[in-house]
């Protein structure tokens, strides 16, 4: 078996897991600005264009159960490695694509490495930060905003520059090569060693809680709606009338707005630590932001709904830990709620994909979105009566170790 390596450095585990979470989108944010070019070039549908959001994001639906077993065989440092190596593969292959097949097996390869590292880099938070979890989640939410709004702002700039959408989509296996160099120095000196099968705890997927059901969907609608924003704003609001480059400035803003919502949050729910007032509050703030999107004030739209995704992502992440008592119980929850939930999400674009082949306006699919954010709401609702329990437990017995999910 693995054993698990001590890092003695806190400013660098943090940097790694920083550059980990930067990694987790620009394989598929790029995509957006330049699917016009990619579309023209490869005479690709929008189902077929969609599957370049879809794949991956199915990859971590399908993935996410393996990656926490994997992790509690070779050790979770290790496959997070490996998969910031699998992400830079799949986006540097893109430089070579001429086909649409080709780039829709880079969508894979890349989908592979970011389902087996996102899950598990929660339980890395739990076990490594446990006492500053919600601040890690700021970073790790940070890191994923930085890089969805780098590979949104730069991919046109650079498609410009190079004369090369391929070029553009590639160029961010940069960001893989880095964050793989830092992991590999962080824990250079770890060395598989003989461990007891008792040593290694483990904790199965709670498939029988009803409460790990309500985050799991509440994760799969907040995922579709974020991932349809992600693959399909810039074409609609392109066929709303804005030029290409403020379709990208849009969907930019909404990425860059997302970087300071976990920061927000943190300090948020120091002053009102109630996960629930917060999820109703994000809820509603981007409903009226999708509103928003059919008037006169796009940009402002973008930024709300960017901010209120932020927030929710954030809280998604925070909810599983909240409901576990230990790492590999919270690496098992964000398994279950990421893999069941991120199949879900996965639908999301496709669906509009589907949607705008058949039907032809982009207007049907902002009212579809507008329809998950209420039903998403409707679910927050039927996860207020785990506040109440938490309430009347904490008054019949002394605080007990796990903290509950409506805390």
């Amino acid at each position: 078996m693995y054993r698990s390596p001590k890092p003695t450095h806190g400013g660098l585990m943090t940097a790694a897991l920083f550059l980990a979470a930067l990694n987790l989108r620009p394989a598929i944010s790029s995509v957006s600005p330049l699917l016009a070019f990619i579309r023209d070039d490869l005479g690709m549908s929008s189902a077929a264009a969609s599957l370049l959001t879809s794949i991956p994001v199915l990859c971590m639906g399908l993935l996410s159960p393996v990656s926490a077993k994997l992790a509690g065989r070779v050790g979770t440092e290790r496959v997070i490695r490996w998969s910031l190596v699998l992400i830079g593969f799949g986006t540097v292959l893109r430089l070579f694509v001429h086909s649409a097949g080709v780039l829709l097996l880079t969508a894979l390869i890349a989908g592979l490495g970011i389902a087996a590292m996102g899950p598990l880099l929660s339980g890395f938070i739990k076990q490594h930060f446990p006492n500053s979890v919600p601040a890690m989640i700021a970073v790790y939410s940070a890191g994923l905003s930085l890089g969805a709004a780098l590979a949104s702002s730069l991919s046109l700039p650079l498609q410009a520059d190079s004369q090369s959408w391929q070029a553009a989509l590639a160029v961010w296996s940069a960001l893989g090569a880095a964050g793989a160099a830092v992991w590999w120095t962080l824990h250079r000196g770890s060395r598989p060693g003989p461990r007891k099968v008792s040593e290694v705890p483990s904790a199965s997927l709670p498939w029988r809680n009803p409460k790990a059901w309500l985050l799991t969907l509440h994760f799969g609608l907040m995922a579709a709606c974020f991932y349809s924003l992600l693959a399909w704003l810039p074409p609609v609001m392109q066929s709303l009338g804005y030029t290409s480059s403020e379709a990208a400035v849009m969907l930019t803003i909404f990425a860059i707005t997302q970087i300071p919502a976990g920061t927000i949050l943190q300090r948020l729910l120091r002053r009102y630590p109630s996960r629930l007032l917060w999820l109703w509050v994000s809820s509603v703030t981007q409903l009226a932001g999708l509103i928003l999107l059919f008037s006169p004030l796009p940009w402002l739209a973008a930024a709300i709904i960017g901010l209120a995704s932020g927030t929710l992502f954030a809280l998604g992440l925070l909810l599983p830990m909240d409901a576990a008592a230990t790492s590999h119980e919270a690496a098992s929850w964000a398994a279950m709620t990421q893999s069941a939930g991120y199949l879900i999400g996965a639908a999301g674009p496709f669906l509009i994909g589907l949607i705008h082949d058949a039907a032809g306006p982009f207007s049907f699919a902002i009212y579809g979105l507008m329809g998950v954010t209420v039903a998403l709401i409707v679910v927050q609702w039927f996860v207020a009566p785990f506040q109440a329990q938490k309430r009347a437990a904490s008054k019949a017995a002394p605080p007990a170790k796990r903290v509950d999910l409506s805390e």
